[in-house]
């Protein structure tokens, strides 16, 4: 890897790149969220174009360890959640569902026959008794989630595909850079929910996992002096996510490899908190995670075999201070000196956001939030993938 999230074009003011499962809808406090767009406040119902709108046959996945993002276009209101979970099956296992009499919310029913195996993804396999995968390097079940993903979107023929990873190291960044193009590129075969796809990969990009937040970011309008260009600051992006919190250092928008590094701690340790409280509860469990992320007064939660539902309003609150504080510790150990303005993103981002902002605050450290923060990683790969397709410069 380069200076640049792969090596193609250089990321400069003057590229096209400076223009710009389990919906969790726990909507921050925030004054200037980047990005925010009213109309989207219900993600993971996405539509499902053939291709899109651009004529473009674009793929922006962001394979998070909660769930897999994904998007066909830069709309927010297009980016589809699909639950982590993926389970490997026998093809008649795989195939036991199509004597159903209608047609069934697919988003629910993601299955599909690749090289002889069954493979179930999202909710399905959950179902199936697959976990998130926590602990598992990205690259592991990729390229299930990148077919099923291109089959939900109904996609065929030639695509490109963006994705991202963390950024453990360089050696160990370029390493899995490698073998994710090796699997993702090149013609597939797959029979999807029973019908036959033929795809073919003929580009891959992969950045740094948070770096299409900063994209996203930088794509849209500004709103006034207190936003700044990120492309004359030195900048913090700042990824929370389920497996990782990715830290990223961004010098007038060039990628500073040597101070960027990737963390094994985020918002599974927190789950693991939550679950220590709930008598047979389980950290991974997709309806946990998605009671924490309801909102205040509506997060209750039942084990599997317990009498009564357990409210999580009467800790959550407590526990979400204490790891707010203890990431806060972690961001501002590792934080440049030369850095001005941290943008926080990813689920986690948005989640501890009232609390990592003050503190941020406390450290006379800019704060912003990618909005939505979900979908920023997704969003800001598709336009990366759109610029490098592109012989004109995009408009945000």
């Amino acid at each position: 890897m380069t200076d640049q999230p792969n090596n193609t074009t250089p990321i400069s003011a003057a590229t096209p790149m400076n223009a710009a499962s389990i919906p969790m809808n726990r909507t921050p406090v925030t004054a200037n969220p980047i990005g925010a767009n009213p109309m989207t406040a219900n993600p993971g119902v996405a539509p499902r174009p053939t291709g899109n709108s651009s004529g473009k046959n674009i793929l922006s996945v962001d394979l998070g360890r909660t769930s897999t993002k994904t998007s066909v276009s830069r709309e927010p209101n297009s980016v589809l959640f699909i639950p982590a979970n993926v389970k490997k099956m026998t093809m008649e296992e795989v195939r036991g569902g199509v004597f159903e009499a209608r047609a069934t919310d697919p988003l629910m029913d993601l299955w599909m026959e690749f090289q002889g195996s069954g493979y179930a993804i999202g909710q399905l396999a959950a179902d199936f008794g697959a976990n998130l995968g926590v602990g598992q390097s990205k690259v592991e079940d990729a390229l299930a989630k990148v077919l099923a993903c291109a089959g939900y979107f109904k996609l065929k023929d030639e695509i490109s595909v963006v994705l991202s990873l963390p950024y453990h190291s360089q050696e160990q960044f370029e390493k899995e850079k490698s073998q994710l193009m090796s699997q993702i590129s090149g013609p597939h075969v797959m029979n999807f929910r029973g019908e036959t796809v033929e795809l073919n990969v003929t580009k891959v990009w992969i950045m740094p996992e948070g770096y299409g937040s900063l994209l996203w970011c930088e794509a849209q309008p500004k709103k006034g002096p207190g936003t700044p260009d990120f492309t004359k600051v030195s900048v913090a992006i700042v990824d929370i996510g389920h497996q990782t919190i990715d830290c990223l250092m961004v010098d007038n928008f060039r990628f500073a490899r040597g101070a960027s590094k990737s963390e094994e701690f985020g918002m599974n340790k927190f789950y693991e908190l939550v679950a220590a409280e709930i008598e047979g509860s389980d950290a991974q469990s997709l309806s946990l995670i998605a009671a924490v992320n309801r909102p205040k007064g509506d997060r209750f939660y039942r084990p599997r075999g317990a009498g009564k539902p357990t409210n999580l309003d009467d800790f959550l609150p407590n526990l979400t201070e204490m790891f707010s504080r203890e990431i806060c510790n972690r961001v501002l150990a590792w934080l440049p000196e030369r850095v001005t303005d941290v943008i926080l993103t990813g689920g986690g981002g948005e989640f501890f956001w009232d609390d990592m902002q003050r503190l941020l605050k406390e450290a006379k450290i800019n704060a912003h939030l990618a909005a939505p923060s979900r979908q920023a990683n997704a969003l800001g790969q598709y336009i990366y993938g759109e610029a490098q397709l592109s012989n004109r410069p995009a408009k945000a």
